[in-house]
């Protein structure tokens, strides 16, 4: 009887395993964030702002997929809870940083706080920017470029640092809504909040206020109908070159010192665009654009303009027939001048 017990006993422990291999050793997301979800709770440093990591990709992994040492027990435990490294699952990411000079200032989390970190798409050029800034100041920036660079405030102002800072090599055409604060006449434009684009659109979703027929894609007659709309004259739409891809190659190209890299007929850098709306958490969502949105200055996007890129065909033909006009009257009057020349005489 007792050789026969022991296969039955040693069945249930390993069913009792497979049915419950973390209830005993750990807790899960949502008994963590009951205590690290209360500022007052657990203070400041270990406070988790339950919004903001609920749209990371992280969130999708659980905290014990970085703290797996955290038992039932915690915090009366008393164990010590240490972080996996970013490397365990961002080795190629981590190869790839650790071979600029940047690596020998700033670490991952000095960048980029685990708890809130968001994709590419999911935040703005000016989000990006505003990374950059915890260590280098914006007027430090403009000057330093300054020195070489036309109209440096402009660029730094409407690029993202990583354009031209990292080894990425393709690009695409972001365009924000932006709106003023105030009536004033000069007043500054900012990137238009969720709440503000909801109140236009009403019942209907925020993209409808330029998707018009609601198929996610943005045709150029839909952003004609866009832009020349009275009702949204305190409005814009503000383009910037970014990234395909991230790069965390940080350093600088030698072809972005020159300006033919983005200041080029028709560059394919050009052609690829997307409408980046406001989400009501703070992220954006991405609408494909029609290809050449950029590239007309009139009826694209009439605010951006990226000398020697934006064309218009009317203007170009507007321009052609100026070129002709000017040509033909001179010849014109020189003709008839020596036709005329005997009556002249008289």
């Amino acid at each position: 009887m007792k050789n026969a017990s022991k296969p039955r006993f040693m069945w249930l422990c390993i069913l009792l395993v497979l049915l419950f291999p973390l209830g005993a050793l750990a807790m899960d997301s949502e008994e963590c964030q009951g205590c690290h979800g209360d500022i007052d709770s657990v203070g400041e440093d270990l406070y988790i702002n339950e919004a903001a990591y609920g749209h990371t990709a992280h969130s999708g992994m659980g905290c014990m997929a970085c703290h797996e040492e955290v038992s039932d027990e915690h915090p009366d435990d008393g164990a010590s809870i240490s972080a996996s490294s970013c490397s365990d699952c961002h080795e190629e990411v981590e190869t790839e940083y650790m071979a600029s000079a940047h690596a020998e200032n700033a670490t991952c989390g000095d960048c980029h706080n685990p708890h809130t970190a968001l994709g590419l798409a999911d935040v703005s050029g000016h989000d990006m920017n505003q990374q950059c800034s915890n260590c280098h100041e914006n007027t430090d920036v403009v000057e330093s470029h300054a020195d070489w660079l036309p109209q440096a405030d402009l660029h730094v102002a409407k690029l993202p640092c990583i354009s031209c800072h990292t080894g990425s090599e393709d690009y695409v055409i972001i365009l924000h809504i932006i709106q003023k604060e105030s009536e004033a006449a000069f007043g500054d434009f900012e990137i238009s909040k969720h709440q503000d684009l909801q109140a236009l659109a009403g019942d209907k979703k925020v993209q409808s206020l330029v998707d018009l027929n609601s198929d996610n894609f943005i045709s150029l007659a839909e952003l004609r109908t866009f832009n020349r709309n009275p009702d949204y004259k305190s409005m814009r739409l503000q383009a910037t070159m970014t990234p395909k891809e991230a790069s965390h190659s940080v350093k600088t190209l030698d072809n972005r010192w020159d300006c033919s890299f983005c200041h080029t007929s028709g560059t394919e850098n050009m052609q690829t665009s997307f409408l980046a709306l406001p989400n009501d958490e703070g992220t954006f969502s991405r609408i494909e654009v029609e290809e050449g949105a950029v590239l007309h200055a009139l009826t694209g996007t009439p605010d951006f303009y990226m000398m020697g890129t934006t064309r218009s065909a009317s203007l170009n033909i507007i321009g052609l027939l100026i070129i002709i006009g000017g040509t033909l009257m001179p010849i014109g009057h020189g003709t008839l001048r020596f036709l005329t020349r005997k009556n002249r005489k008289h």
